[in-house]
């Protein structure tokens, strides 16, 4: 998980590089140049026949996952044309808190106190980074503000089926396949973006960067964190993705020449002790026993 934020952080300072492609024609191609590395991939994985047998025949769980994705994949731009990427990145770390109380509304799960402490640390660090910098200022971003709370959102809802999915079903069944999910969000968000991204302006080189966006950003460490789902709490998930904010402030510093504040700093360091802490006490738990047959 700690690889999936890794990687889902460079969206900031490689759109930084593009030369002309911006807003939906950047959230298309990244869509797009995502749907066509999980066609590959999961048609590698798991053979083309049965990965569009997967998909017709989804359930309602399916579905909901694969707008989870899409929602995630085009709200997060959307956004940054409405408000600053302070405004979204603040609104996005909410995702810790909606998923934990996801998990224990629907079910039923009370989280460590330790967790609970994390989420609370993490969220004031994020706060800490990007306070000074935050502010509504009219009401297009209070829109951009909206917009980007689909994303935890989104993501809470995700991370909550997927773990009623993998730990909700009986003993001995197994789980639904839900990596076409992954693949069917990028299709949605490809679809939706497409009439607003056109005429477009992207040069060779924005497409070879979009192309690694999709690719790099977006296919590999979603389709790794829905494996990882299968092993790690909902809260623990969206807890650890807080990282993709700190390895994002350091991607613009190397990249981009964005020295970090004394703020960002502080909150980042926050944020990665609030996360090591959490991990250290959960070694550390008592592991309930083994049931008897």
């Amino acid at each position: 998980m700690v690889l999936c934020a890794l990687m889902w952080s460079i969206a900031g300072v490689v759109s930084r590089w593009l030369d002309s492609a911006r807003g939906f024609e950047v959230t298309f191609w990244r869509s797009a140049f995502n749907a066509l590395a999980l066609v590959l991939m999961l048609g590698w994985l798991r053979g083309p026949a049965t990965l569009w047998r997967t998909i017709r025949e989804g359930d309602r769980a399916f579905w909901v996952s694969a707008v989870c994705w899409a929602v995630m994949y085009t709200a997060f731009m959307m956004a940054l044309t409405l408000t600053t990427v302070a405004n979204v990145l603040i609104t996005m770390a909410l995702g810790p808190l909606f998923t934990a109380i996801g998990a224990r509304v629907f079910l039923g799960h009370r989280l460590a106190a330790r967790t609970w402490g994390a989420i609370v640390v993490a969220g004031l660090g994020i706060a800490w980074m990007y306070g000074s910098e935050v502010g509504l200022g009219g009401g297009t971003h209070l829109l951009g503000v909206l917009v980007a709370l689909g994303v935890p959102i989104a993501a809470a809802t995700n991370w909550t089926l997927m773990q009623h999915l993998h730990h909700g079903q009986q003993a001995g069944s197994e789980p639904a396949d839900m990596l076409p999910a992954v693949l069917m969000g990028a299709m949605l968000s490809a679809l939706l973006t497409l009439p607003m991204a056109l005429p477009f302006s992207a040069t060779p080189h924005d497409l070879g960067l979009l192309g690694l966006l999709g690719v790099v950003q977006l296919a590999i460490p979603c389709l790794l964190a829905m494996t990882v789902s299968r092993v790690l709490k909902a809260p623990e998930i969206s807890l650890l993705a807080l990282l993709e904010v700190v390895f994002g402030v350091l991607w613009a510093w190397l990249g981009a020449g964005e020295a970090p504040s004394v703020p960002v700093l502080g909150g980042g360091a926050l944020v990665l002790g609030a996360l090591v802490a959490n991990e250290l006490l959960a070694l550390r738990a008592p592991r309930p026993l083994p049931a008897r047959a």
